[in-house]
């Protein structure tokens, strides 16, 4: 979890920051907390006289190698083992117990006129340390950041977080981010979104063609949309929090199977419906022909999955079966919403599909009875005589 901060002012930067920081600190769940502010230090600067150092023959790079010896280490050589292919350093340093301050005083350096001490021509100050000013768009930024403790749901804290950032007291001139894992959970989202509306919108035009009818293709793609409820039960059932990425692509795998047997009973119904004695009859013999090709679709495609569901690795090599492996846990949110997403869509197409084909059939019924009956009304508004001929308007499809 990251919050971003940017302002010109920088003591206003600062005190929001700690504000923030301090919050994340209270707040249950939160671990592991930092922000890219310098952290508060010196640095020693070694001056050299270069008069004095020239009388004993030494000179700053001289200096700065017996420094190295302190410090990180002076390289000697190279050397590459007959069993690798790269060189090593052969480096140079103090014992762990003398790299110290003090052993820096202490150097004694071999000149012309013998072993001199550094400190002769050294002189060692101490420097608050050089901070870094960090900017985003051309204005200085602090990043606050937390980890989320194992078993708490970041969605809660960012949701908890905002909450309390619209009450806090922040300058108007401060801009407040969420950056992260919030900010890509976001951009996932906003993709979805935009991929299922384009695949509802494709598959509408393609409905529409093939069955020229409307109300067909709105009665598919309503099936595709409630079949979401499905999903948000399943997740409340297995206790899974909905995932954006993995939980919003099952549901744009599952409006394809639901669409596949939607399409399967009213193209039958379409087909039946030219021989039957009456759309009753023919919902009826629809159903009952295609009862068993869409549960063995749904029977076929739940088997398939569950063990994604119950997190279930088979190996057939070694006849093993482990529950709970890591490489499981990524697909659960997937194959959990395509399970009961499809359940209960399997229930909505064999009921309220022909239930919403019935009602059309009983609407247009309805409009042609009330049409006739405005007419009827009319012709004895002209005192018995013939009213004019109106034509019915046939129900919409």
């Amino acid at each position: 979890m990251q919050i971003q901060l940017r302002g010109h002012d920088r003591e206003a930067l600062d005190r929001v920051a700690d504000m923030v920081l301090e919050r994340f600190r209270n707040t249950p769940g939160l671990v592991e907390l930092e922000d890219t502010r310098d952290i508060p230090g010196i640095e020693w600067r070694l001056t050299v006289d270069r008069a004095q150092a020239a009388k004993f023959g030494a000179d700053v790079s001289l200096i700065g190698r017996y420094v190295q010896l302190v410090t990180k280490g002076m390289k000697i050589t190279d050397y590459r083992p007959d069993d690798s292919d790269e060189e090593v350093d052969v480096v140079v340093r103090y014992p762990v117990a003398l790299r110290t301050l003090a052993q820096l005083e202490r150097i004694r350096m071999e000149t012309d006129d013998g072993l001199m001490p550094i400190g002769n021509f050294v002189t060692m100050t101490a420097e608050p340390k050089v901070g870094k000013v960090r900017r985003v768009d051309a204005r200085p930024a602090i990043t606050v950041k937390a980890d989320v403790a194992e078993g708490v749901l970041p969605n809660d804290k960012v949701r908890e977080l905002r909450a309390w950032l619209s009450e806090a007291d922040i300058p108007a001139d401060l801009e407040v981010a969420f950056k992260g894992e919030d900010e890509e959970q976001q951009a996932a989202q906003a993709f979805l979104v935009k991929a299922f509306g384009v695949a509802l919108f494709i598959m509408a035009i393609i409905l529409v063609t093939q069955f020229n009818s409307f109300y067909s293709a709105l009665l598919i793609l309503s099936a595709v949309i409630m079949s979401t409820i499905g999903v948000m039960i399943g997740l409340m059932v297995t206790g899974k929090p909905f995932g954006i990425v993995m939980s919003g692509i099952g549901v744009i795998a599952l409006a394809g199977i639901v669409v596949n047997n939607n399409i399967v009973l009213i193209d039958t119904f379409d087909t039946l419906k030219t021989t039957s004695a009456s759309v009753r009859e023919a919902i009826l013999r629809t159903c009952a022909q295609r009862l068993r090709p869409v549960l063995l679709t749904t029977v076929t495609t739940i088997l398939g999955l569950m063990p994604m569901v119950l997190q279930m690795n088979i190996d057939f090599v070694t006849r093993s079966v482990t529950v709970g492996a890591p490489s499981t846990q990524w697909w659960v949110s997937l194959s959990t919403a395509i399970v009961f997403g499809l359940t209960f869509a399997t229930v909505l197409t064999l009921v309220v599909t022909p239930a919403a084909l019935m009602f059309r059939e009983t609407a247009r019924q309805g409009w042609e009875r009330m049409a006739g009956w405005i007419s009827e009304r009319r012709g004895r508004r002209h005192g018995g005589r013939a009213a004019p001929d109106y034509e019915v308007p046939h129900a919409a499809e």
